[in-house]
């Protein structure tokens, strides 16, 4: 028993020197690369690695002579006091940088952290302090090139996605709506994710890597959007362009596959009966792409941003919501086979989302996996013929003949695939 606490208090003290020294140490490192960056600006430190050493150590004796704390609290007045005084020296000189003294202070906290709690928060406390240390020209990178008002629009995501929905009720609170309130937050809140990483990755990392990455990233957020614009840009060509096509075919595969995400994220037991379709449709539309993009690879350095709207803007995301609820509605009043798959053929000619989340979140008594599964199909068949339709009119006849005829044999080929699945014939 003696044996074992003594131990652990050999594994904790040590882990706290270890940890105020390397800390002190990167720190210092962080200091000499700014004075380096910036030569002509007056530098301020506090101490040097052992310094915050000695700080981490005093923060463990403190803490564990007196479990009150009162002793640590002491001497966190006193360190208080040296920052105040070191922060004023630096205001006078005109330097407001206050990032030593808040690592100063997180170390001081190495030591109670180490006692009360167990040793994997001591050195995720610590590797936060290195991460935040190295992330100065991350955070530049970030400054110079994501818009302000997209942090706050993720910013209100997160408060969303982290406070409000767990405190959404999760039973039926509407007889007629066949979800709970957190099941369709959490419908809406994966779409979005999905969306909103397609949109980063295209806009901020992946902005000029041709038309057939265009198009996989695209379809992440929007198929519809990324054909339309494709296609708006096929009317400066005067003759076939392969890599566009490929680009136009591209997002209507990833479509596929991101209804398959839907399906594992939101309903896994429709997974069953989905997976062969639109895996195999999804895949066999993505190497049809690579095939065209491969038989007509002139680099195209023009690749734009296929939309501009961030998927994550908060009207969006509620708009959205409605939409779902209203279409769910609508899902439960149709009863019967061929409503649904009526239904489902419609709804494809406009955005497919909300109808795909409403049959993956809602509960349906009077309708089977195997029609639901065929109305998801049926209405991703419909969409295509959408998109087909948007290419012949925006796009160049020469240019995108072939992307047309392609979008309209998928979604032939989904239509009926759906149908087959669901035992439903239209009549």
């Amino acid at each position: 028993m003696i044996q074992s606490l003594v131990s652990q208090t050999w594994l904790q003290f040590g882990l706290v020197v270890v940890s105020g020294f390397l800390t002190g140490l990167e720190l210092r490192g962080y200091l000499n690369l700014r004075s380096r960056e910036e030569p002509d600006k007056q530098s301020f430190s506090f101490g040097t690695s052992r310094t915050y050493t000695f700080i981490a150590i005093l923060g463990y004796v403190f803490a564990a002579l007196d479990p009150t704390l009162r002793v640590y609290l002491v001497g966190l007045a006193g360190l208080l006091l040296f920052f105040a005084l070191f922060y004023y020296h630096k205001l006078q000189h005109r330097r407001s940088g206050a990032l030593q003294p808040l690592i100063g202070l997180l170390v001081y906290s190495y030591g109670p952290a180490a006692l009360l709690k167990s040793p994997w928060f001591l050195i995720l406390l610590f590797v936060s302090v290195v991460f935040i240390l190295n992330a100065r020209p991350l955070a530049h990178w970030l400054i110079d090139r994501i818009a302000p008002h997209e942090m706050l629009t993720l910013a209100k995501f997160l408060l969303i996605a982290g406070v409000v929905l767990p405190l959404l009720p999760r039973e039926i609170v509407v007889s007629f709506i066949p979800a709970s309130p957190f099941k369709i937050g959490v419908g809406v809140i994966v779409i979005s994710a999905i969306s909103y990483v397609g949109y980063i990755l295209k806009k901020y990392f992946l902005k000029r890597h041709g038309y057939l990455v265009t198009g996989l990233l695209g379809g992440l957020y929007s198929s519809t959007a990324t054909t339309v614009v494709l296609a708006k840009k096929t009317r400066r060509m005067t003759r076939p362009n392969h890599t566009i096509s490929a680009g136009m075919i591209a997002a209507s595969g990833v479509m596929y596959l991101r209804l398959l995400l839907l399906v594992l994220f939101i309903n896994i037991s429709l997974l069953r009966l989905s997976i062969l379709p639109l895996l195999s449709l999804g895949l066999l539309t993505l190497v049809v792409a690579w095939l065209v993009d491969k038989r007509g690879r002139v680099a195209a350095a023009d690749s734009s941003e296929v939309a501009d709207s961030n998927p994550l803007e908060l009207g969006t995301a509620f708009l959205f919501a409605f939409l779902f609820v209203i279409i769910m509605i609508i899902v439960i009043l149709h009863f019967g086979k061929s409503g649904l798959a009526m239904l489902s053929f419609v709804v494809g000619f406009t955005d497919i989302d909300p109808f795909i989340l409403s049959v993956l979140g809602g509960h349906f008594p009077n309708i089977s996996m195997q029609e639901l599964t065929g109305a998801i199909l049926i209405a991703a068949g419909s969409n295509n013929i959408l998109k087909a339709g948007y290419t012949a009119i925006f796009g160049k006849h020469a240019v995108v003949r072939c992307v047309v005829v392609y979008l309209v044999l998928l979604g032939l080929v989904s239509i009926g695939w759906g149908f087959f699945v669901s035992g439903t014939f239209l009549l």
